[in-house]
C-alpha cells in the first residue's frame, strides 16, 4: 500500500486530497460493503461521494454494462442512440418540468457549467446569484460560484457572482430567528440585494448543501424566493448533483421540499443515477434547452454504455421503492444518532433527511469547528470498519453519511454503533 501511495504523489497533483493518514485502496464491493486490497471489509456510509446510490455491484447494472458492452460501448451525440432516448425520456417525466428537454454530460461539474451556459445565454447576463455555503464543481466557472472558500482556488471567473443568504439554518445572521422569520429575512436580503445590481440570470443552489455539510434552509425558503424572483425574470437551478432520485425520503427531488411555486426552470442531476459509471445531465423547459444558437455535441455525454447502467438502476431504484427506504431507515438512523449526540458535548448538531445525514463537530462549550475532531473520527471509524466523509464550510466541521439507498435497519444499527464508539473516542 505504501509503494501505492509513494506512486500516487510522484505522478498525481499534490491538491489530489485522499482520506485517511494512511490512504486506502478499495478494490471491490458488494451490496452496502466494501473490501481493501488487504482484505478488510467496511460498512460503506460515503458510496463513493454519494455516486453508489442503490449497492455495490448491483446484478441488475452489471448485466445491463456487460451486455451494451458486447454490443457497443460508444458512437457520441452524432448519432442516434436508443438507451439515451430512453433514459432522457424516463428522466423528463419524473423530473416535473413541462415541456421539458435533457442533455447528458459526464458529470455534476459539467452538468452545472451547462446550466449556467443556457441560464446566462437565455437571459443574456452574466451575473448568477449563489448560495453562501454552496459547491458546484470544480470546473473553471463552476469554482467561480462555488461559495466555499475550501473548495475555491481561484477568485477569477466567466460570471460575475452574487452571494445570498439561506443556504445554513443554523449559523450566521439569521440563525436566532423562527423557520418563518429565518425566510422573511433571507427573501428581504435578496429583494435589497436585487435592488443593487443588473438583473442577475439565474439563482443556483443546493435544495440540501452537499460539501457544506449536508446544510440547507427551512422548507420553503426557495419557494418564496421564486416569488422575488419571478418578479424579474431570473431563473432557478436546482442543483440536485447529490439531493437527486429519492436519497431525502421524503422527496424524489430535493427541490420539491420548495415547491410551493412549481418546479425550477433547470435541474442538474449526476452521481446517484449511475450508479457508479459516469453520467451527469440537465432538464431544462424546451425554451430555455433550446436557446444556443451554434451547433453542439457530446463526445461522452450519453454513451450506450452509461446509459444502460442508468436505466437499469433507475428502473431498480424505483421498483424496489428505495426512496421509501430512505425515509425508513434514514429516519431511523437519524434519531438514533441524536440520541448518541445527546450524550456528547462536542456534537454541535444531527441534521438531514433521509439518507443524507450530517453531524456537525464542535469544540465542547463553544460552536467553534472542531476539524481536527472530525478528521480523528472518520479515522477511528474505519479503524472500526465504517466508511464516512466529512465536509463543512465557514467555521464548520462535519461528518457526512449518505450509504447507498438499500440500507437495511441491522445495517444501520451496525454502523451507528461503530460511529457511536468513534465518537466517544473522541469526546
Amino acid at each position: 500500500m505504501n509503494d501505492l501511495y509513494d506512486r500516487h504523489r510522484a505522478v498525481l497533483p499534490d491538491w489530489l486530497a485522499l482520506y485517511y493518514d494512511s490512504p486506502l485502496e478499495i478494490t471491490h464491493g458488494e451490496g452496502r460493503h466494501v473490501w481493501d486490497s488487504e482484505g478488510r471489509r467496511y460498512l460503506d456510509f460515503f458510496g463513493g461521494i454519494l455516486t453508489t446510490m442503490t449497492a455495490h455491484a448491483l446484478p441488475e447494472v452489471t448485466k445491463a454494462v456487460s451486455e451494451q458492452a458486447g454490443r457497443i460501448i460508444h458512437s457520441s451525440t452524432l448519432y442516434l442512440n436508443r438507451p439515451m432516448v430512453e433514459l432522457a425520456e424516463r428522466i423528463a417525466q419524473l423530473s416535473g418540468i413541462p415541456d421539458a428537454r435533457v442533455f447528458f454530460t459526464t458529470s455534476g461539474t459539467e452538468a452545472n457549467d451547462t446550466a449556467l451556459l443556457l441560464a446566462t445565454t437565455h437571459r443574456r447576463s452574466n451575473t448568477i446569484l449563489a448560495m453562501r455555503n454552496s459547491y458546484h464543481g470544480r470546473s473553471f466557472s463552476a469554482i467561480g460560484i462555488t461559495g466555499n472558500r475550501s473548495w475555491s482556488p481561484s477568485s477569477l471567473s466567466p460570471l460575475q457572482t452574487l452571494y445570498v443568504h439561506g443556504g445554513v439554518r443554523t449559523r450566521g445572521p439569521f440563525a436566532h430567528l423562527s423557520d418563518s422569520e429565518f425566510i422573511a429575512a433571507c427573501v428581504e436580503d435578496l429583494r435589497d440585494l436585487l435592488g443593487h445590481t443588473r438583473p442577475p440570470a439565474a439563482l443556483i443552489a443546493e435544495p440540501i448543501q452537499g460539501v457544506g455539510g449536508f446544510t440547507s434552509p427551512p422548507d420553503g425558503l426557495y419557494a418564496a424566493f421564486r416569488d422575488v424572483l419571478n418578479e424579474h425574470g431570473i431563473l432557478w437551478i436546482a442543483d440536485e448533483v447529490q439531493t437527486g432520485w429519492g436519497r431525502t425520503g421524503e422527496h424524489f427531488w430535493g427541490w420539491q421540499a420548495h415547491g410551493r411555486n412549481g418546479p425550477p426552470d433547470i435541474v442538474t442531476f449526476a452521481k446517484g443515477i449511475g450508479n457508479g459509471m459516469s453520467i451527469g445531465g440537465v432538464v431544462a423547459r424546451a425554451e430555455i434547452m433550446n436557446c444556443l444558437d451554434a451547433n453542439s455535441i457530446s463526445t461522452f455525454g450519453g454513451t450506450q454504455i452509461t446509459m444502460a447502467a442508468g436505466l437499469a438502476n433507475l428502473n431498480h431504484l424505483i421498483e424496489h421503492d428505495l426512496q421509501g427506504n430512505a425515509r425508513r431507515v434514514g429516519g431511523l438512523l437519524i434519531e438514533r444518532l441524536r440520541a448518541v449526540a445527546a450524550q456528547l458535548p462536542g456534537v454541535r448538531e444531527v441534521r438531514g433527511r433521509g439518507l443524507m445525514i450530517g453531524v456537525e463537530l464542535a469544540r465542547p462549550g463553544s460552536d467553534e469547528a472542531d476539524p481536527r475532531a472530525a478528521a480523528a473520527v472518520l479515522e477511528t471509524a474505519r479503524e472500526g470498519g465504517l466508511l464516512i466523509g466529512k465536509g463543512g464550510g465557514h467555521s464548520t466541521s462535519a461528518l457526512r453519511i449518505a450509504p447507498p439507498l438499500s440500507l437495511t435497519v441491522a445495517e444501520a444499527e451496525e454502523g451507528a454503533a461503530i460511529l457511536e464508539r468513534a465518537l466517544h473516542s473522541v469526546y
